[in-house]
């Protein structure tokens, strides 16, 4: 008995490494490469989630959370507002009204994206983003 529990909570703990979020379930992934991390982003309205799919150092919320912005920006073609979540999966709050990014939906494209001028003091960036 301890033995098939063991194996089921084994499996489930392997399976849920990339699951999104009840909420994004069922809803198609784009794969976004910035900067050394791979997300899986899935968008709902206005909101987005960004599953972390690699494995990094010491990961943070901090460096992760711009990344895993940049990624649900270039997705949703929108602004991310807010974040929430930790670093393997970062869920953003999307403005899409006036003044949103004009970016093309991506179709299930993969994208490779970079910083080119780093941050700002006020949090401006510009993304360099290449289909694969």
């Amino acid at each position: 008995m301890i033995r098939w529990t063991t194996l089921a909570v084994a499996l489930m703990c392997l399976t849920a490494c990339n699951t999104p979020s009840p909420h994004f379930a069922g809803l198609p992934a784009t794969r976004v490469i910035i900067e050394g991390s791979t997300f899986d982003v899935r968008v709902k309205s206005l909101q987005a989630e960004a599953l972390r799919l690699n494995a990094e150092y010491a990961p943070r919320l901090g460096p992760i959370g711009v990344r895993a912005s940049k990624a649900m920006e270039q997705v949703s073609g929108c602004r991310v507002a807010k974040i929430t979540g930790d670093a393997a999966l970062v869920r953003g709050y999307l403005d899409c009204g006036e003044g949103a990014l004009e970016l093309p939906k991506s179709g299930g494209l993969s994208y490779d994206c970079y910083s080119v001028d780093g941050i700002s003091n006020d949090g401006d960036f510009t993304v360099q983003c290449d289909p694969y």
